[in-house]
């Protein structure tokens, strides 16, 4: 019996328009899967339905892999492959495995010998250095700043420095509810002259994408408190 394939599914990034961000290959594979393994079952179920899925939504299997799972039994959340099933890895925002736990079930797939197929959908980490006017042949990833302010200063430091000397976009992102606390640190700790963009709402309505020098940002007032950003130090 042929194998079943494992869906990287797109979801979108916020409250917008799932025609505006996501491609229609995305309804035809969710109509074709019943099995997803999701952070949180809730949004799960209603970004299927935002998506157009037909099936009844309590005929599909849901499997959680977030912070609380335990890995033990992550190894067989893929069983139903080898039996011919599709099985779809929805993220919460995005694209599943960039920032996501996912790639734990990716790399599983690798293991088994499972086909893992990755769908277009929007990535605000993409977006935000699209937009951002910095230098997109050479940037990395940090994901979150590290919470004891000291270390946060010296990784913020560190960050300026590689973006300067390697000409590196330096990527990373912040809990919604401490954009302001980051911003504010920003602002203090790296020189006026540094390049700084701050990406806000990607895709939403609201969406504000700014790229400007630190001592430029020192005389904004921007609210960006509780809402998905992206930070880029960059040249």
């Amino acid at each position: 019996m042929k194998k079943g394939n494992l869906y990287l599914i797109p979801c979108t990034l916020g409250d917008s328009a799932v025609a505006d961000v996501i491609p229609s290959l995305v309804n035809s594979v969710i109509n074709s899967t019943d099995i997803y393994i999701v952070e949180e079952i809730k949004t799960a179920r209603r970004f299927l339905k935002k998506a157009g899925i037909l099936k009844p939504i309590d005929d599909l299997q849901f499997r959680t892999l977030n912070e609380h799972t335990d890995l033990n039994t992550v190894s067989n959340y893929l069983n139903e492959i080898v039996d011919g099933k599709n099985i779809g890895l929805l993220s919460e925002a995005g694209c599943p495995s960039v920032a996501d736990p996912g790639s734990e079930i990716v790399k599983l797939a690798h293991k088994k010998n499972i086909k893992v197929i990755p769908l277009v959908g929007p990535s605000s980490i993409l977006l935000a250095l699209m937009a951002s006017g910095f230098n997109g042949q050479n940037f990395a990833f940090n994901g979150y700043l590290p919470k004891d302010k000291t270390e946060r200063i010296n990784k913020i430091k560190e960050l300026e420095r590689l973006a300067n000397i390697k000409k590196q976009s330096q990527i990373f992102i912040e809990t919604p509810y401490r954009n302001m606390q980051l911003l504010d640190d920003l602002k203090y700790i790296c020189s006026p002259a540094t390049m700084l963009c701050v990406a806000v709402d990607i895709t939403l309505n609201s969406e504000k994408i700014i790229t400007a020098s630190i001592s430029d940002w020192k005389n904004y007032n921007s609210d960006i408190n509780k809402r998905p950003t992206v930070f880029i130090i960059g040249t």
